[in-house]
């Protein structure tokens, strides 16, 4: 999603460098990785496949659908099933793919469960029955639509924006640990839309992060991931150096110390 130019919108500033980034990624052994064909539209996709085609065998491309951008980059629904299967058609093109490892379904916020969601999931099931994708995910979703989806087909991720600052989806995220869905947080240091930055800039974080000498970023990142097993992480970045330090919190384990008082974060 940091790909692409501003507001995930046009070409990057810097093609090599964007380019490098996705390289380097792999190099340290990233092998997931989540776009979606209407970052940029098409730019983020086409930036994956100049970068790393013929792709990795173990390398897993995730992307999603039920949205669009117009001439203008505003973001646009395109959910019913028809443009869901188009959606996915088109991820398929553009990354010059016959699978995807799975495809998640991006939902309107607190819309209850109906009919409309029903038909949604059966357009996703149908994808994977014809071998297009190989798992059916979620984002954007309330613990009530993943119990409803779950009831209807088997649920490989879920992905909803969660970090030190924004735990609304604490119960979706335990509920897919119950079952065994991996949960992806988007945004996991922040909203990329947001003024200001109440992830990075608190300051149990901050003071937690230099007593540990780990940068905020990494030490959220690495809080994130002691909550769950479950909990797979996608944070964006446009440079190498950033995408170096992230990998890097694979590595680094939390004293209770940090992890009491960042749980402890109102």
């Amino acid at each position: 999603m940091q790909l692409p130019g501003p507001g995930v919108f046009g070409p990057p500033r810097d093609r090599d460098a964007a380019l490098a980034v996705l390289r380097r990624a792999v190099e340290l052994g990233v092998n997931h990785i989540d776009t979606a064909q209407y970052y940029g539209p098409a730019v983020a996709n086409e930036l994956i496949r100049a970068a790393l085609f013929p792709y990795p065998d173990n390398l897993a491309l995730v992307s999603k659908v039920g949205a669009r951008r117009d001439a203008s980059g505003n973001w646009l629904h395109a959910d019913d099933p028809a443009q869901l299967r188009q959606g996915i058609e088109e991820n398929l093109r553009s990354l010059q793919v016959e699978r995807l490892a799975a495809v998640n379904l991006r939902l309107v916020a607190d819309a209850p469960p109906d009919q409309r969601f029903d038909d949604q999931l059966a357009a996703m099931a149908k994808a994977q029955d014809d071998g297009l994708i190989g798992g059916v995910g979620l984002s954007n979703v309330t613990c009530e639509q993943l119990l409803h989806a779950v009831d209807r087909t088997d649920i490989a991720c879920v992905q909803n924006s969660f970090n030190l600052a924004d735990r609304a989806s604490m119960p979706v995220l335990e509920e897919c640990h119950t079952r065994g869905i991996a949960f992806v947080p988007f945004f996991p240091l922040g909203s990329a839309f947001a003024r200001g930055n109440p992830v990075l800039g608190n300051p149990q974080l901050v003071r937690n992060a230099a007593r540990l000498g780990h940068t905020p970023a990494q030490v959220a990142l690495a809080w994130l991931l002691s909550l769950r097993p479950n909990v797979l992480l996608i944070p964006g970045t446009s440079s190498v150096r950033h995408l170096e330090e992230n990998v890097a919190v694979a590595g680094i384990e939390l004293d209770q110390q940090a992890e009491n008082e960042l749980t402890a974060v109102a």
